[in-house]
């Protein structure tokens, strides 16, 4: 058995980092892992092409997901920091950078790591 690349590596970690999230947020239906499964897909020809950003992928594919999200379903993951005012989607930061957390920009606060969500929602909790 050939040992697994590091783009796979990054590739298969992104994946089961945003599912966990998916997961926690209770909307890991069989279209939306179709998402996430679309972005690892295009993230794939984008780390082939630059290597060095295999350590982003993880907030790419969190980004890419949250954007298709939105497009067909709405905002997500909503905030779960602020009790008042309207519902709003948490962003993943840094935008380009490894070490993605999800982050409340109106609170100014972390909230969790991507792939640590239901931590912070109470949802299921990544393993």
């Amino acid at each position: 058995m050939e040992p697994i690349s590091p783009l796979e590596q990054a590739l298969h970690a992104a994946r089961a980092l945003v599912l966990a999230d998916l997961v926690a947020g209770r909307v890991a239906e069989a279209d939306v892992v179709s998402l996430v499964e679309d972005s690892v897909t295009q993230r794939r020809w984008w780390v082939e092409q630059w290597p060095e950003g295999a350590r982003y992928v993880a907030g790419l594919v969190a980004q890419d997901v949250q954007d298709a999200l939105l497009e067909r379903y709405g905002r997500w993951p909503l905030c779960p920091v602020c009790g008042a005012g309207e519902p709003h989607a948490l962003d993943v930061e840094p935008e380009l950078g490894p070490d993605p957390h999800w982050v409340c920009s109106e609170a100014g606060v972390k909230v969790a790591a991507v792939g640590s969500l239901g931590e912070a929602i109470g949802g299921p909790a990544s393993s």
